[in-house]
């Protein structure tokens, strides 16, 4: 997790140093705090940043942007409600996280409305990550041909699917898109309703029988040896562990993202990175956790439609006014990401003006920031992050000259 302090005392109301919130249901046990982090930056209610300057009356951000809607700017003000579409986030992944998707707006409605104490808003949940250091995920289905081998080369997970779903498997590649999206629901519907038991046994055969072939010296890289005994001694006896073989494996380079539209079966595996969203924090889970879990409802919902990893990455637009900016610009309208790259041989850097409130988040650098409507100056190093209203332009100085790393949350209608 990137170091330094997350957050500092508000200096002007337009643009000012924001304080970040540890969301209530990452504070769990002393020892799961160790193993993953989440710093939300936002209006989220689970997780609304705070605002520390006792000379703003208001304690979080979202109350200010309550009593000060233009700083949204107009557009984003009148078509999300005079709310902050997006949250931003830092995530820090030493211990796998869920198998999960995030519902479609009709969906999330349907489900917060069902059972709001596990789907806490109305909302949809479509999210980028942008990778910090080398980033391990699941996401999307794999190819057919891909799973069609690992039921060969792994027999407990052929166990688990069934013959006759395997059978419809095999038998869907030559009849088209939906015949293969049919079989692959069944497949994996028939894995994820398995009954407990049975999965242990299963994965406890698996686990031994590659366990005994790395203690022997084989390689157990086609069936993802080393990644299934991390995940098993993560979550011993977990059906989560076998999603290896169905869902597309990736590995972000620092700098690389994947978009997470509807739908889309994921989970993060371990590494730092930037994330934004859509303001929810819906997730319907089905393995990897602790959490509730949510089975009939994610294998109905999913987007069964397979593509290879490359297809899941998302790269960025490069700005053709700014050297140092390029953009991942997502196709929802609720968030876009800047990321800024400014050598350390430039001595001041300006950060353009929009129509759109955003969050500014140091990476690496150390600057002050200022304004052309204040002579008040704020420090920002690694860690430190800031909320600029719509229509503000701030004016970074590099106090040190090493390069700048920046993210920039925004929402461009």
């Amino acid at each position: 997790m990137p170091g330094g302090s997350w957050g500092l005392a508000a200096k002007w109301p337009c643009c000012w140093s924001a304080v970040i919130h540890w969301p209530r249901s990452q504070r769990t046990s002393r020892m799961q705090s160790f193993l993953s982090f989440q710093l939300w930056m936002g209006t989220h209610p689970r997780g609304d940043a705070k605002i520390l300057d006792k000379r703003i009356s208001q304690k979080t951000l979202g109350q200010w942007i309550a009593d000060n809607p233009g700083s949204l700017g107009s557009k984003v003000k009148d078509t999300f409600n005079g709310q902050l579409p997006f949250l931003f986030k830092v995530l820090s992944v030493r211990t796998a996280l869920s198998i999960q998707a995030h519902p479609n707006k009709e969906l999330a409605e349907k489900l917060h409305l069902q059972a709001p104490e596990h789907y806490p808003d109305a909302n949809h949940k479509p999210e980028m990550a942008i990778a910090l250091t080398s980033f391990q995920g699941l996401c999307g289905f794999r190819p057919v041909e891909e799973i069609v081998t690992f039921l060969k080369k792994v027999p407990e997970f052929h166990f688990l699917i069934g013959d006759d779903a395997v059978t419809q498997l095999k038998q869907s590649m030559n009849l088209g898109s939906q015949a293969v999206a049919s079989a692959l629901q069944n497949c994996f519907s028939h894995l994820m309703k398995s009954e407990k038991e049975v999965v242990v046994e299963q994965l406890n055969l698996l686990v031994k029988r590659i366990s005994q072939q790395v203690a022997a010296g084989n390689n157990m890289e086609d069936v993802n040896g080393q990644l299934l005994l991390e995940l098993h001694q993560q979550y011993p006896g977990d059906i989560g562990c076998f999603a290896i073989y169905f869902l597309n494996l990736l590995t972000l380079k620092p700098g690389e993202a994947m978009f997470l539209e509807a739908n889309v079966p994921h989970a993060y595996l371990k590494g730092d990175c930037v994330e934004c969203m859509a303001c929810s924090d819906n997730t319907v889970r089905a393995g990897l956790t602790p959490k509730f879990i949510d089975v009939p409802t994610l294998c109905e919902m999913l987007n069964y439609t397979p593509t290879p990893s490359k297809d899941r990455l998302f790269p960025p637009k490069q700005s053709q006014g700014d050297p140092y900016l390029s953009i991942f610009d997502p196709p929802v309208s609720d968030f876009t990401i800047m990321k800024i790259e400014v050598p350390g041989s430039v001595t001041e850097y300006k950060v353009s003006a929009l129509d759109s409130a955003s969050i500014l988040l140091m990476i690496q650098g150390t600057v002050t920031a200022s304004t052309p409507t204040t002579q008040a100056l704020i420090p920002l190093q690694r860690g430190g992050v800031l909320f600029i209203g719509a229509n503000e332009s701030v004016s970074l100085k590099l106090t040190v000259p090493k390069d700048l790393l920046i993210f920039r949350a925004c929402c461009l209608l």
